[in-house]
């Protein structure tokens, strides 16, 4: 069973963060039955992040199937749901196993392989895979609802 819990934010950012998660685990994930996501939408104030996903503490390290999902309430909506797609792509790296971040010396390992915790956040595999997904992912969720607003489908 997929669960989806959502607080924060307004109720309209709740029920398109609701829907585009639904949509893209369906993408990612199409096996996983057994999973959560516990999705806040906050301010995050002076920390000029969008989001975050970490697994939750008493999840698998391993391959978790429990995750928490902090998103910036404060961005527009069409940021906001990016990022809500962006984190999503880790949770399925994580709940794969192709991803994993060690609690004790925070080092990553990608793949199998241990990467250099000095590696540059661009440079490294797992964010350029998400930043990859992101925008795809969102304007696939756009169509299949049939949004066709200009402020969601432009950047402007």
């Amino acid at each position: 069973m997929i669960i989806i819990n959502v607080k924060g934010g307004t109720k309209s950012q709740q029920k398109y963060v609701k829907s585009i998660t639904n949509y893209v685990v369906g993408k990612l994930m199409p096996r996983m039955k057994n999973i959560e996501f516990n999705i806040r939408l906050r301010d995050f104030g002076k920390d000029d992040s969008y989001g975050y996903c970490l697994a939750t503490d008493d999840a698998d390290p391993y391959r978790p199937r429990e995750f928490d999902i902090d998103i910036n309430r404060k961005v527009r909506l069409r940021l906001l749901l990016e990022t809500v797609a962006h984190e999503l792509v880790h949770a399925k790296q994580f709940a794969r196993g192709e991803l994993y971040q060690s609690s004790v010396t925070a080092k990553h390992r990608w793949q199998g392989k241990w990467v250099s915790n000095k590696m540059s956040y661009w440079d490294s595999p797992w964010e350029i895979e998400a930043h990859g997904r992101e925008t795809g992912l969102f304007v696939r969720w756009c169509e299949k609802e049939r949004i066709a607003h200009l402020k969601w489908t432009q950047k402007d």
